[in-house]
């Protein structure tokens, strides 16, 4: 598959955290024809695996985007909600939504006009408990069609940018979703030199991340022990934007970022340097102090404790329905993994 196509079909499948199901069902179908087995664990994960040799290598992203969640129905047909993963206030008011009810219903997030706002509000973001969201239904027509509990998602188009950028919310962490599929894909090419290799797109990582661990710990019960394991996150990462710092970001175009944490392992960092360097992948890096805020955190510490790494691509605009990401680093994720994959009992 074509990554654009697949991009686009992964960012515009619903899978807000805990309702992961429709984008799990598209990425199990894009994995399957790369993986000897393809299944999906009880909690909504998709895990893919292809035997080999040697070790087992696990890769890791998170199928999950964030949205909110349906707490009421008001009397006037309004729809108060919460925050489903780490919402952006700024971005809610007048924001387009999908209530994911028994049936799709369009809505628009309400909004106070700036002629009727109080001075002191001024250019502040709306308290999500002061929003609701509007579909034009009355109290006893939304009611047959929403109920509490209901997720909402975004509405945002992918689209191609000029160049190789494209556009669409969910990239976070489809275009790691994707990068995997891609990773297995060259690996089926190539059989011969592949070690053993876990695909796992987790649940849940926007509310908490245990979606990793879980996972991991199921998936693997009936193969190797933790000696023989290592894993390797794949995310996205703040990309540099006029207003962010070079410090704090990674350069669109410029490869994925290799993860230096003090919670991680320093063998997989240096060698997924060295291996970027062998293939001539271009790559940067990102230094975190402590925790990493992805599922990194989680695989670390599964199985007792595992080698873990983390590989992100650099991603403008995060958590917002307009993510912006490069194309070319998706395929330098790939080809980077890939290529750690195969040399990786070399390694051992």
């Amino acid at each position: 598959m074509e990554l654009i196509q697949l991009l686009r079909e992964l960012t515009q499948t619903p899978g807000v955290s805990g309702c992961e199901q429709p984008a799990a069902r598209v990425a199990a179908k894009a994995l399957t024809p790369y993986c000897d087995e393809v299944t999906m664990t009880n909690r909504g994960s998709v895990v893919g695996r292809i035997y080999g040799i040697g070790p087992l290598t696990v890769f890791d992203a998170h199928l999950d985007q964030i949205g909110l969640v349906v707490t009421d129905v008001c009397d006037d047909g309004f729809i108060k909600f919460a925050g489903c993963g780490g919402i952006d206030l700024r971005t809610l008011s007048g924001a387009e939504v999908t209530v994911l009810g028994t049936e799709p219903v369009y809505g628009i997030l309400s909004t106070v006009p700036p002629h009727l706002s109080a001075p002191e509000d001024a250019g502040k973001a709306k308290d999500i408990t002061d929003l609701a969201i509007d579909t034009g239904l009355s109290k006893e027509g939304a009611e047959c069609r929403i109920r509490k509990g209901d997720r909402v998602v975004f509405r945002s188009t992918f689209a191609p940018l000029l160049g190789t950028q494209v556009t669409s919310g969910a990239l976070d962490d489809r275009a790691g979703v994707a990068a995997l599929i891609r990773t297995a894909q060259i690996l089926h090419a190539d059989r011969d030199e592949t070690t053993n290799v876990l695909f796992q797109f987790s649940v849940q990582e926007e509310v908490g991340g245990q979606g990793a661990s879980t996972t991991m710990t199921r998936a693997t019960s009936d193969f190797l022990t933790a000696e023989d394991t290592e894993a390797i996150a794949v995310d996205v990462s703040f990309g540099w934007s006029p207003d962010c710092s070079h410090d704090e970001t990674g350069e669109l175009g410029k490869g994925p970022m290799i993860g230096y944490s003090p919670l991680l392992s320093d063998r997989i960092f240096e060698d997924l340097k060295a291996v970027a360097e062998e293939h001539s992948i271009d790559y940067q890096l990102e230094i975190m102090n402590g925790r990493t805020g992805t599922h990194a955190d989680e695989l670390a510490v599964s199985l007792g404790g595992v080698a873990t790494g983390i590989v992100s691509i650099p991603l403008k605009y995060m958590h917002t329905p307009v993510e912006v990401i490069d194309t070319e680093d998706v395929e330098a994720t790939a080809a980077l993994l890939a290529a750690y994959t195969k040399t990786r009992e070399a390694r051992a």
